[in-house]
């Protein structure tokens, strides 16, 4: 499998395992076929896993993965998870993000993070209206940050990284000031679908692409996720959903890319990985599959390699 800079880190798969899948998140699995996956994902080349304590109920997506790396231990294995934050202003923040490190390792059974990303959005610094469930522009600053940096300084994590979706205003403004992360979650997919991550409706405009620029302008090595925006650029949804759900909509607004997949000859959930992974400026792209034989499918687009000029040209056409 290629691998690509990841900055501090060093060189990463072009694919991340990601903990969704194997946590039940996209469909459901067992423990067992989600350990043999993350098994699968190691041999095929994979070099590091995706997880966070909110991937499955009761931390499934850490304890599956742990117990997958205490059966078959894979000491070159990166390890990203994640921290949760409420907006933080009526609680001990650096403690939050402590516990919940504390108790991912626990659960993985390692003495350190490779990447500790915040899974929190931010706030727009200029007061717009928000959800209550996203933080401050101050209290990432001057906890969040902080804290970050002090448990890379003792060993606990070895980089630090936010996820850059939400409002592209702090977004872009976190991935410009200093200290920057080490890394940044972004939407990446053929058809900029960003689905239940975005949460301000028609108060705002997403813009993932200005994201990227920021990010390698100021050499952020970038995490592509949602590359089957929730499963919507795939053949078919694996999970029940109410049609009002943002996945379900956008599974009916992506019917021409599919009709685009079959001329190319390919599944969409094939050519939508190819296209995440033909984008300039990604170092890895997270895969959301939760068993084996979504995994073969994954790597195998990633082997068929980068889309030609042509096929970028068609799918760009479909936005």
């Amino acid at each position: 499998m290629e691998t690509r800079n990841f900055g501090r880190l060093g060189r990463i798969s072009a694919l991340t395992l990601g903990g969704g899948g194997i946590g039940g998140v996209w469909g459901s699995t067992d423990r067992a076929e989600a350990v043999a996956t993350v098994h699968a994902a190691l041999d095929a080349g994979i070099t590091m896993l995706d997880l966070a304590p909110s991937y499955g109920s009761d931390f499934e997506s850490e304890r599956a993965a742990g117990a997958a790396l205490r059966d078959r231990p894979g000491s070159d294995v990166m390890i990203t998870s994640k921290v949760q934050l409420p907006d933080g202003r009526f609680g001990d923040v650096p403690g939050q993000i402590r516990a919940s490190l504390r108790n991912s390792l626990d659960l993985l059974g390692r003495e350190h993070l490779d990447l500790y990303l915040l899974h929190t959005q931010l706030r727009p610094r200029d007061g717009s209206p928000a959800p209550d469930d996203i933080i401050s522009w101050e209290v990432y600053r001057d906890e969040v940050i902080g804290e970050f940096v002090r448990l890379r300084d003792e060993g606990l994590i070895r980089a630090w990284g936010i996820t850059a979706v939400g409002h592209p205003s702090p977004v872009t403004e976190a991935l410009r000031e200093t200290p920057r992360p080490d890394a940044a979650q972004v939407v990446v997919n053929a058809l900029d679908l960003n689905g239940d991550m975005w949460v301000y409706g028609d108060r705002a405009r997403p813009d993932n692409d200005e994201i990227l620029r920021v990010a390698n302008a100021h050499e952020v090595p970038v995490i592509g996720i949602r590359a089957v925006a929730a499963g919507s650029l795939t053949d078919a949804l694996d999970r029940a959903l109410d049609p009002r759900h943002p996945a379900a909509a956008d599974f009916v607004r992506a019917e021409p890319f599919r009709k685009l997949a079959a001329e190319f000859g390919e599944s969409a959930a094939s050519l939508a990985h190819r296209y995440a992974l033909s984008v300039p400026g990604v170092a890895t792209v997270v895969l959301g599959v939760k068993n084996r034989a979504e995994l073969a499918e994954c790597v195998a687009a990633e082997a068929r390699g980068p889309l030609t000029a042509d096929e970028l040209r068609a799918v760009a056409a479909l936005r």
